[in-house]
């Protein structure tokens, strides 16, 4: 395990633990009250991401959802109630508190359409063309093979499937260093893509309908964002 990646899983872990958030610069009321009520209260103290992704996934009854870097289970328990009965719900993490966290929580809320895996995002420990719909929150921005995740994604999803995710992204006038001067890894800044990046890695990986929407500033020349893309058919 590289040294970025252990202090992305310690800082996770330690979050787990205390229902922490992902630094003050990641946080912030991305939930309708709505979603909010359908939660257990610690998994909405162990909400540690940059937006919402249920919200933009266009999640269907029926459809099988997979959450990368799950963490505490917002998202996947609020994926899971979306697709209903007849869907289902997974969840990756790399973190056993997180994992353990999860699974109380989606427990507690009752959902039983749903799996958290042990895994890492660069290597996703489901079958080929088995899912639907792939969300993430926060998550890939951390991520120090971003070419990898952005493969095991085309790999994981069906023909015609598609990504709807809430991430960290960086003005196209920030280099690498200026992006790694704003934030810490662990604190969602300094693995920032770039927007042009992030729209010709997933192009590179062979996703069409591309589009990366920034929606909120969060330190000067990064922002949250709302990232979709399709497999094609």
């Amino acid at each position: 395990m590289s040294a970025l990646r252990e202090e992305v899983r310690e800082r996770y872990a330690e979050a787990a633990k205390g229902a922490g958030c992902c630094g003050e610069e990641c946080c912030g009321a991305f939930y309708s009250a709505d979603e909010l009520s359908q939660l257990p209260h610690a998994a909405r103290l162990a909400s540690l991401g940059c937006g919402n992704p249920v919200a933009v996934a266009d999640l269907h009854e029926g459809e099988t959802v997979l959450d990368l870097g799950s963490g505490g289970g917002i998202d996947v328990i609020l994926s899971a109630r979306r697709v209903g009965p007849d869907g289902f719900a997974y969840g990756v993490d790399m973190t056993d508190e997180m994992l353990e966290l999860a699974r109380r929580n989606a427990r507690e809320a009752g959902i039983e359409n749903v799996s958290f895996l042990k895994g890492v995002i660069e290597e996703l420990p489901l079958e080929g063309e088995s899912v639907d719909a792939v969300i993430s929150n926060c998550v890939i921005n951390l991520s120090v093979d971003k070419p990898a995740v952005f493969a095991e994604l085309a790999r994981v999803l069906r023909p015609g499937g598609r990504i709807g995710v809430s991430d960290i992204v960086a003005e196209d006038r920030l280099s690498p260093e200026e992006r790694a001067a704003r934030g810490s890894y662990a604190g969602c800044i300094a693995g920032a893509l770039s927007r042009s990046e992030y729209e010709a890695g997933l192009v590179a990986a062979g996703f069409e309908d591309v589009t990366v929407t920034l929606t909120h500033e969060v330190v000067d020349g990064l922002h949250g964002a709302i990232v979709k893309a399709r497999k094609p058919r």
